[in-house]
C-alpha cells in the first residue's frame, strides 16, 4: 500500500514540475528603472505580451524573454480599469501560453501562480480557487476576478494563473490578504486584446 501511494506521489510531483516548466516558457520579466520588475506572459508567438497595467509604469519597459533576450517593449493598450496592458516586442517565434477556460473555473480547482516574487525569477506558487465572477467582497465593483487562496508578492503581479494543464487562467494581479489573491481572468484578457487587434486592424 505505501509503495502504491509513493508511486502515485511521485507520479503526481513529476506531472506539477511538468506543467510548471511548460508554463515558464511563456513567461517574461518587465522591467520599469527603479520601481522593481513584473511579470508577463507571450500571448502571441510574434511578439504580442499580456501584463498588468499597473506594472507598466513607462511607455518603453524592457522585457526579458525566457531565452534571456532584453527587449525594449512597446505598449500597444494599457487600460487601468481592466488593470491589463498589452505589450510588443520585435521577436518571432515565441513560445506562446495556450489558453484554458477561464469562464467555467469552478472553487476548489488546484491553480499555480508564476512570477518574479521579491526577485526570484520564475517562482512558483500553488493554491486553490476561492471563487469567480463580480460581486467579490472587498473587490472593485463592475470587475470579473478569480479569487484564489495562495500567496502573491510584489514580482507576481502580471504573471500566468495557470490550471492544472499549464493553460493560462488568469493575470495575477492584487494581494488582498496573507493566502488570498485576485487575478484578471483570461476572458476579460483575451477581450482587450480582440478590441486592440480590430482597432488596429
Amino acid at each position: 500500500m505505501e509503495a502504491a501511494v509513493s508511486s502515485i506521489l511521485v507520479a503526481l510531483n513529476a506531472e506539477m514540475t511538468g506543467l510548471v516548466s511548460a508554463a515558464r516558457r511563456s513567461l517574461v520579466r518587465i522591467s520599469n528603472g527603479r520601481q522593481g520588475d513584473g511579470a508577463g506572459s507571450v500571448w502571441r508567438e510574434d511578439g504580442l505580451i499580456v501584463t498588468n497595467a499597473h506594472v507598466v509604469r513607462r511607455s518603453t519597459p524592457k522585457v526579458t524573454l525566457p531565452d534571456g533576450r532584453s527587449l525594449p517593449a512597446r505598449v500597444l493598450a494599457r487600460d487601468p480599469e481592466r488593470d491589463v496592458a498589452l505589450l510588443s516586442v520585435e521577436a518571432t517565434g515565441l513560445p506562446a501560453i495556450e489558453l484554458g477556460d477561464s469562464e467555467n473555473v469552478q472553487p476548489g480547482q488546484w491553480v499555480f501562480a508564476l512570477g518574479h516574487p521579491w526577485g526570484v525569477a520564475g517562482a512558483v506558487t500553488a493554491g486553490v480557487v476561492i471563487g469567480a465572477g463580480g460581486g467579490m467582497p472587498e473587490m472593485a465593483p463592475r470587475r470579473e476576478w478569480l479569487m484564489v487562496s495562495l500567496r502573491l508578492r510584489p514580482g507576481n503581479s502580471g504573471g500566468p494563473l495557470v490550471d492544472v494543464r499549464g493553460r493560462l487562467l488568469g493575470v495575477n494581479t492584487i494581494m488582498t490578504g496573507p493566502e488570498v489573491g485576485g487575478a484578471v481572468p483570461a476572458h476579460v484578457v483575451s477581450a482587450l486584446v480582440r478590441e486592440v487587434l480590430i482597432g488596429r486592424g
